[in-house]
């Protein structure tokens, strides 16, 4: 009876407007996904598949063609958490330990020879757990409004706009599943298509678009995956400061689809001091900002539509030259920041930096003898130290150079 009656709240928003033309707003959508009713969207739990049923309904009313292998719906089982660049373990549904996820898949069909993927994970953490940065002693809802409600309302309301327009391709809409636990999700449907993969022109991921702050700093990564990227982010571009990234491999659901040879774009506005804690919530959302993101998107879907199938090409990993490391300051990088050094969006309590003084804002420039001048090296210079070691680190805070003596 709960599980109804969450249900039910689920779908409230959708249910009032059932008799007339819907017209949920992004804010509506985010706020809904947001809610404590659903408990943080944990994989495999009814709260995740009471979203699932509000996605596909809203799929329904706005006219998509189902595309899963149940209607709307892929499910998928697997085990534990795996890599996320590695096979993810999938089972049978029933085996002992396992979970089942749920992707929600709608299709535009222009009857285009070739089809282009845009997709946004809806799970999150639940009441927190492995990958939660919460401290507290007791559970809490983790609402994931920004991680990554966000991109699922900016998927939605580019359907609308997709709808009867730009019908050189058809359109896939994937709302995936279990990124939380390693891109499972996207990497069930890449092995599982419901539609011929060779036949993909490319695919957009929205992760994390809900906090555009006033720079207007978006950053995009894929840009390497096909030659024509740059050029179209430019031209499209009406006021974005935009950071670029090469690599088509990072810890999103895109990173599936380029593993299969896909051209992929992948949209961020960034980390915040609530990212996989309990105050990511609806009402600090950027919504304005959602619409700006999604008008882009558009306009670059728009562009790209009279061109043929786009040139796929194999990019760096970044990942794989990131060096281990045994210490952290305990902050979190404005990874929107182009500027020399790391600038720091965040600082974790009772941790080396906050120990030592560095505040958010600050821009790291040097750690014992090693310049900063980007969040690699930055990561080579920890690889340096151990445990219980002191070093002095400087920053930059309002054109100041500062010193810190820090204690890993």
């Amino acid at each position: 009876m709960r599980a109804f009656t969450l249900l039910f709240l689920a779908l409230i928003i959708f249910s009032c407007k059932k008799d007339m033309p819907v017209i949920v707003t992004m804010e509506e959508d985010v706020s809904l996904l947001a809610s404590d009713s659903l408990q943080g969207r944990r994989t495999g739990t009814d709260y995740e598949r009471m979203a699932a049923d509000y996605l596909a309904d809203r799929f329904k009313d706005m006219g998509l063609v189902p595309k899963g292998t149940d209607g709307y719906f892929q499910e998928f089982t697997f085990t534990d958490k795996t890599d996320p660049h590695k096979e993810a373990q999938f089972i049978n549904k029933g085996e002992d330990g396992s979970v089942t996820g749920i992707n929600v898949v709608g299709y535009i069909d222009n009857q285009a020879e070739n089809t282009v993927v845009v997709g946004a994970h809806f799970d999150h953490l639940g009441m927190g757990g492995e990958g939660s940065l919460y401290r507290g002693e007791e559970p809490a809802i983790h609402n994931g409004a920004d991680d990554n409600a966000s991109g699922v309302a900016v998927v939605l309301d580019l359907i609308q706009d997709l709808k009867d327009t730009n019908t050189n391709y058809n359109y896939l809409f994937i709302l995936f599943s279990a990124e939380e636990i390693g891109l499972l999700g996207s990497n069930y449907y890449v092995k599982n298509p419901t539609i011929e993969l060779e036949n993909v022109n490319y695919m957009i991921n929205l992760d994390m678009v809900g906090r555009l702050n006033e720079e207007n700093a978006l950053a995009v990564h894929g840009v390497g995956t096909s030659p024509v990227f740059s050029q179209t982010l430019f031209a499209n571009n009406t006021g974005f400061k935009l950071t670029e990234k090469e690599s088509g491999v990072g810890p999103s659901d895109h990173t599936s689809f380029y593993l299969a040879d896909i051209p992929v774009l992948h949209f961020f506005t960034g980390q915040h001091e609530d990212y996989h804690r309990p105050g990511d919530d609806s009402e600090k959302l950027n919504y304005e900002g959602m619409e700006q993101i999604s008008q882009y998107l558009m306009a670059i879907i728009t562009d790209l539509d009279d061109d043929p199938k786009l040139e796929f090409r194999k990019t760096k990993n970044e990942s794989e030259e990131t060096p281990s490391f045994k210490v952290t300051l305990g902050v979190v990088p404005d990874y929107l920041f182009d500027g020399k050094g790391m600038r720091l969006d965040g600082v974790s309590e009772d941790r080396p930096a906050q120990k030592a003084g560095l505040q958010k804002g600050d821009v790291v420039i040097k750690v014992g003898d090693y310049e900063i001048t980007d969040m690699m090296s930055y990561m080579k210079s920890l690889s340096k130290f151990e445990k219980g070691m002191k070093t002095m680190v400087v920053v930059d805070r309002n054109g100041e150079e500062l010193e810190f003596e820090v204690t890993w």
